[in-house]
């Protein structure tokens, strides 16, 4: 147990290099080029966090005065991801949780279940969050275990479902995206974008970044959005000039550079992915259509990921100041919008205008979710001892309320409604399936 605490307290642009070393070794990569390629996918990493550190300490002061210009007073707070990350790790089980889902991972590359070997192990944490609060709920340690595999299992699968769509707008090969947070939304993503395509007038809106900048220009470029976006929040915060000047130029920065650190990550992995898959080829030709599980942030960079996350963080709020039911406002947890919605992002082809749209349901469901389980997520954060520093409930927005964990949860939790709603599930499974094989 200290020994994996110990592991996974690396950092993910530690940790995930390590690995991608050791595989590159495996499969023969010359020890400098590996070495070289394993270091610049670190360096991506940190670059992505870097920029996504900078954007939160700027985004953050200007929503805590918006929410406090509005007059709002709730008594839950939105900590954000990290401490339920903390939590999670924090669980008795992991251990026995993260030796069942590397043999559930290769049992299922065994028997050709799945063609994602996942290295993201960081990320194993949001499978042993299911458990932790499936058996908060039940006091069931079987419930709690089974409810963890099953899904992980769909995880792999949508990360298998989604494998070529995410290869096209990243464009890096044999790759999929294993974190829980954004793939759970994968059928949903290409449940909305079916709808779109059966909606007349609206199927021909091209929300596509690169047609946006052709015909708005200047305008239309991510950098100015930015900008523009930045500018309009400072504005409804009730900043000076000085201040609105220097957080848009703060926020236009961000969207220019972050997709910049994401091909430096990409430049490092790109060699290991496409070395890894001849490699498997070779050795074994039936696992030619392998790939690796990565982590959501090798698709951080994309334009539409960063415009659509600034575009929606407004609406959340707004939402969440309207909304009757919903007890907190999102705060700490709001940047990550960018994250959860990749996988949107992906199933739309980049499509702002559905991804945004699209999302908006999303949002509202992680709102009441969160709300729902402030008490059991105050009460997990007490029983492990995770340093919160505030006395009240807590929360987070999109972890704490995301809709697939909390599916997840209420279903081996055994809540009725949702064996009533088993068939809509398995419907935007189905729809991602057939959508897969459409584009094979």
């Amino acid at each position: 147990m200290n020994f994996i605490r110990y592991l996974l307290d690396f950092q993910v642009y530690v940790l995930l290099p390590i690995i991608m070393f050791i595989i590159s070794m495996i499969v023969r990569i010359p020890i400098k080029k590996a070495f070289e390629h394993t270091l610049t996918l670190g360096v991506g990493f940190v670059g992505i966090f870097m920029v996504l550190g900078h954007f939160v300490s700027k985004i953050g002061p200007v929503i805590t005065v918006i929410v406090e210009k509005s007059g709002s007073s709730v008594a839950i707070l939105d900590v954000g991801w990290p401490p339920m990350a903390a939590m999670a790790w924090s669980y008795e089980w992991v251990p026995v949780l993260m030796l069942l889902f590397i043999f559930i991972n290769g049992l299922m590359l065994t028997f050709k279940w799945t063609k994602t070997f996942n290295i993201d192990i960081w990320n194993f944490w949001h499978f042993i969050f299911v458990a932790q609060i499936t058996n908060y709920m039940t006091g069931s340690v079987i419930l709690s275990i089974i409810s963890a595999s099953v899904s992980m299992i769909l995880i792999l699968i949508f990360a298998d479902l989604s494998a070529k769509d995410t290869e096209e707008i990243s464009g890096i090969k044999g790759i999929s995206i294993t974190t829980l947070s954004t793939t759970g939304y994968y059928p949903y993503g290409v449940f909305i974008n079916k709808v779109f395509d059966a909606i007349p007038g609206i199927r021909n809106i091209n929300g596509n970044p690169e047609h946006i900048k052709k015909k708005l220009g200047v305008l239309g470029q991510p950098i100015t959005i930015g900008f523009l976006l930045g500018a309009g929040l400072a504005i409804a915060a009730g900043y000076e000039i000085k201040e609105i000047l220097e957080l848009a130029v703060n926020i236009a920065a961000v969207v220019l550079i972050l997709p910049r650190m994401a091909g430096i990550l990409a430049e490092g992995l790109i060699p290991i992915s496409v070395s890894t898959k001849i490699y498997l080829t070779k050795k074994f030709p039936e696992m030619k259509d392998a790939r690796i599980g990565m982590d959501l942030a090798v698709l951080l960079g994309n334009p539409s990921v960063i415009v659509a996350g600034i575009l929606l963080m407004p609406v959340a709020l707004a939402l969440a100041l309207v909304l009757p039911g919903v007890t907190f406002i999102p705060l700490g947890d709001l940047p990550n919008i960018m994250a959860a919605i990749v996988m949107v992002i992906v199933a739309t082809k980049g499509n702002l205008f559905r991804a945004v749209v699209g999302f908006i349901p999303v949002i509202i469901g992680s709102l009441y979710a969160a709300s729902y389980f402030a008490p059991i997520l105050t009460a997990i954060s007490e029983k492990t001892g995770t340093a919160i520093e505030f006395n009240g409930l807590i929360t987070s927005f999109l972890d704490g309320g995301n809709l697939f964990r909390s599916y997840m949860v209420l279903l081996f939790s055994g809540q009725l409604w949702t064996y009533l709603l088993l068939p809509v599930f398995a419907y935007l499974i189905y729809i991602a399936f057939k959508h897969s094989k459409e584009i094979t």
